[in-house]
């Protein structure tokens, strides 16, 4: 019973391991990625000549910064479309500024997929390393304790066992305490850009006639 508890809890943090890695690799690629095409997209629409010539660039992206101008100029749209409807009360910084918000958190949530898994990895994962080094410590000392022999060989061998549990818990949350705090880092970033090019656009907006 001892050997199979202490192995499950092996198991589990090789799979939570494995989890922790793949989540890190996907994340990774994603905000290279995610930088790219929001580099590439700015340079081309702040260099546009025209409010449509916008609209067309803005058109044939769908990154993430491209997804908030469509935003934008869709409710621009209806906004000059339907003018007296009570949702477009107000100056248009404020009626544009709803619809790209609630995007943005859309966005936002997506970019935060992967982050709530770490966090959990890397707070829950040493102390079930310890469980399972505390149920090996006691399965040996029972062990011991019935054999009746107490030397350093026969209570060294079990406890030393029993340690990797933990050892191998440790390993496992330290890259995921790692990874979230940077890509946490990356997110306040990528919120800081969005946050940025949004207030751009809305400015943008309201010269428009």
């Amino acid at each position: 019973m001892n050997s199979f508890i202490v192995n499950a809890v092996l198991v589990v943090l090789i799979i939570l391991s494995a989890v922790t890695w793949t989540i890190v690799v996907v994340k990774i690629r994603q905000f290279k990625q995610l930088n790219v095409e929001n580099n590439q997209f700015q340079e081309r629409f702040w260099n546009a000549a025209t409010w449509q010539e916008g609209i067309e660039i803005a058109q044939q992206s769908d990154c993430a910064l491209a997804q908030i101008a469509k935003t934008g100029f869709k409710e621009f749209g209806d906004l000059h479309a339907n003018p007296q409807a009570l949702k477009y009360a107000g100056d248009i910084h404020e009626v544009l500024a709803r619809p790209m918000y609630q995007k943005i958190q859309k966005l936002l949530r997506t970019q935060e997929k992967g982050m709530a898994e770490l966090a959990s990895i890397g707070s829950t994962a040493p102390f079930i390393g310890l469980f399972g080094t505390v149920w090996g410590i006691m399965s040996a000392l029972k062990e011991i304790s019935s054999s009746g022999q107490a030397s350093i060989d026969v209570v060294a061998g079990p406890i030393g066992e029993a340690l990797i549990a933990t050892a191998i818990g440790i390993a496992t949350a330290l890259p995921a305490v790692i990874f979230y705090n940077f890509f946490l880092r990356k997110m306040k970033i990528w919120t800081t850009e969005v946050d940025g090019f949004s207030e751009a656009f809305l400015r943008l907006a309201s010269k428009q006639k």
